[in-house]
């Protein structure tokens, strides 16, 4: 990520440890942190909701409504964002249920975001897509799918895909 140090302008920074960035030089060190993110699991009656991604990575996978968390936010503060962006929805962080985590890789234009993925789920009964307003950008289309229907092979991310079969055996 670094070619110059940014203290010092020095060629000689080293990436350490696969997280730390250190110029022998001036001493300057960052420390390359995992990015907090979240994903919520919605149950309607119709299905599990889906979103189709419109952008790599995962282009024309599944994916859950989330996203990375901004700086100055909580988890379910931004968990609450993100469904409003991507689907209009007005959610509340009071709905949402914490229920497992995982470590994952974003690889985002040449560079791998190592991530700490936070999942929820939330109870939608009466949700269909015409309550949803899609962000178009980020997202193709959604897709209500019964758990018995879903090919797990058609999730972008690996750690989608181990909240999901841990989700499925605690709802069932």
């Amino acid at each position: 990520m670094f070619r110059y140090c940014p203290s010092c302008a020095s060629e000689r920074i080293r990436f350490e440890q696969n997280r730390i960035f250190r110029c022998p030089g001036c001493g300057f060190t960052y420390y390359h942190n995992t990015a907090a993110a979240t994903a919520c699991i919605v149950r309607t009656n119709t299905g599990l909701l889906f979103l189709v991604r419109n952008r790599d990575p995962g282009k024309g996978k599944l994916d859950l409504p989330g996203g990375f968390i901004d700086p100055g936010e909580g988890a379910m503060d931004g968990l609450c964002r993100e469904f409003m962006e991507e689907l209009g929805l007005n959610i509340k962080a009071e709905e949402l249920k914490l229920f497992a985590s995982f470590p994952n890789i974003y690889p985002y234009k040449n560079i791998s975001y190592n991530t700490c993925d936070l999942f929820f789920y939330l109870d939608a009964p009466d949700l269909t897509e015409k309550d949803l307003q899609l962000e178009e950008a980020e997202i193709s289309g959604v897709q209500l799918i019964k758990p018995e229907n879903l090919d797990i092979e058609r999730i972008a991310f690996e750690s989608v895909k181990k909240a999901i079969k841990v989700y499925l055996k605690i709802t069932n």
